[in-house]
């Protein structure tokens, strides 16, 4: 079998602390691999700028000029994670035989890749990297991220279990899964969609070598909708049990009243009428928050705006790229 090029896809945002220092991990990774055989030697490092504003952008162009394995682009502004990672994911398709996307932060451990490329060479085209454990998360971290991988699985979303978005893809699944066209995606919720076979590699997840996480818990939440949203229509048919079970109790209630009244009990019950009234209020609300989600998702991809928009290459990624390829997705 001949060795496979790979393509390392590196989002980066505001990475200017950490990006020299975890540039030169992931070198000694790619020429580690190379001098094992696993890979061929016009493996690369490519790194996408998720429209940074520090010297993010310039730090990726130095590297390029110094050492031909590194590559760049550039997002014309801030997509967000997801769609960075697309970006490189989309770019390497038709260069690489197989990607692994990992972040920049260093804490994702790259000594799985080399388990990731032998279940490749094993005949695996999607390999997941998931933590073994969560120990170096907080407690509220811990427990928010394990119940919902938990809720998406109940919520008929097939996600494996603490795989993030560290993992590898073949150029065949890529290619299959450049037929996805939809705006709002998760990632780590579609590549299970794709099919073929798959396997996981576990691995301990360290603290950030340098620099602030980009994910605060605003951003956490967002995804985590994002992914429930995406990939199930399941919180719609819980807001319709809800609705045949308040209606069922608001009939019961019905029912209760006019006994009261034929028996001449009636009392006046302000208190439970504005209770009753609140509660429902709130329901309707919540309901109709879920559906305006979902049907705000249906707006934006009738739209079909392009998921990324590619502003800039490293000088040694532009010559070799792919000129029938250059639309933007």
């Amino acid at each position: 079998m001949n060795r496979p090029v790979l393509y390392m896809i590196i989002p980066c945002y505001n990475e200017e602390k950490v990006l020299p220092i975890t540039c030169k991990l992931f070198r000694e990774k790619l020429e580690e691999l190379i001098s094992k055989e696993m890979i061929d030697v016009n493996s690369k490092i490519l790194f996408v700028n998720d429209g940074s504003k520090d010297d993010t952008w310039n730090i990726i162009k130095s590297l390029s000029i110094s050492d031909n394995c590194f590559v760049g682009i550039s997002q014309s502004r801030n997509r967000g994670h997801q769609n960075a990672v697309l970006a490189g994911l989309m770019e390497a398709k038709d260069k690489a035989d197989i990607t692994i996307s990992v972040d920049c932060d260093g804490q994702d451990d790259i000594n799985a890749m080399n388990q990731m490329v032998e279940e490749y060479l094993n005949g695996c085209e999607i390999v997941y990297g998931v933590r073994s454990k969560r120990e170096t998360d907080t407690f509220f971290k811990r427990f928010t991220a394990e119940s919902f991988y938990k809720l998406l699985n109940k919520m008929g979303a097939e996600v494996v279990y603490n795989h993030a978005d560290y993992r590898l893809v073949s150029s065949r699944v890529l290619k299959e899964f450049a037929n996805f066209k939809e705006v709002n995606i998760f990632l780590r919720g579609m590549f299970p969609l794709v099919g073929f076979k798959s396997t996981s590699v576990f691995y301990e997840r360290h603290e950030r070598i340098a620099g602030e996480s980009h994910y605060p818990l605003s951003k956490m939440l967002a995804l985590a909708f994002d992914g429930i949203t995406s990939l199930s229509i399941k919180p719609i048919r819980i807001i319709t049990g809800l609705g045949i079970c308040i209606s069922l109790l608001s009939f019961l209630g019905v029912l209760w009243a006019i006994l009261t009244y034929a028996l001449g009990n009636n009392v006046n019950g302000w208190a439970s009428i504005i209770c009753i009234i609140c509660f429902i209020g709130g329901v309707q609300l919540i309901c109709i928050g879920v559906l305006g989600e979902y049907i705000g998702k249906i707006y934006l991809e009738t739209k079909a705006r392009p998921r990324y928009i590619i502003s800039e290459r490293t000088s040694n990624f532009s010559v070799e790229r792919d000129m029938d390829n250059e639309e933007i997705i």
